[in-house]
Formats: structure tokens, C-alpha cells, sequence
């Protein structure tokens, strides 16, 4: 069963990631100033998360444990 969209926000939050402006309807983009660029999701807070989502949120959760 995939994951949610709220919890992927959830997770790159508990991480430090922080929601920065920019993003043009459900997107929404998140930097970490240990993680070179931005994290974007996009979709409602309730949907179901894409597997590409997942895996570039896993990466970039990684990228910061580092």
C-alpha cells in the first residue's frame, strides 16, 4: 500500500526540510541547507504517494543523515 503524501511532508519535515515559496498548485518545494537543491511533491495531502516520490524523498533523507 503506498504511502501518503502528508506523510512524506511529515517525514522531510522531521528531517529539517522547511516549504519554501515558489511551488504553482500542488507542488510544493522543500530545501534543507545540507541538501543541494529542493524536494518537490507534488498532489493533494491525502493522495496516495507516487513511487518516484517516495524514492527521491528517501535519497534526499539520506543525503542529509550523511
Amino acid at each position: 500500500m503506498p504511502r501518503k503524501i502528508r506523510e512524506l511532508i511529515q517525514d522531510l519535515q522531521s528531517a529539517g526540510f522547511y516549504e519554501i515559496s515558489g511551488g504553482k498548485g500542488s507542488h510544493r518545494k522543500f530545501v534543507h541547507k545540507n541538501y543541494a537543491g529542493a524536494v518537490t511533491i507534488s498532489g493533494k495531502i491525502g493522495e496516495d504517494a507516487k513511487i518516484y516520490q517516495e524514492k527521491q524523498v528517501a535519497q534526499a533523507l539520506e543525503q542529509v543523515k550523511a
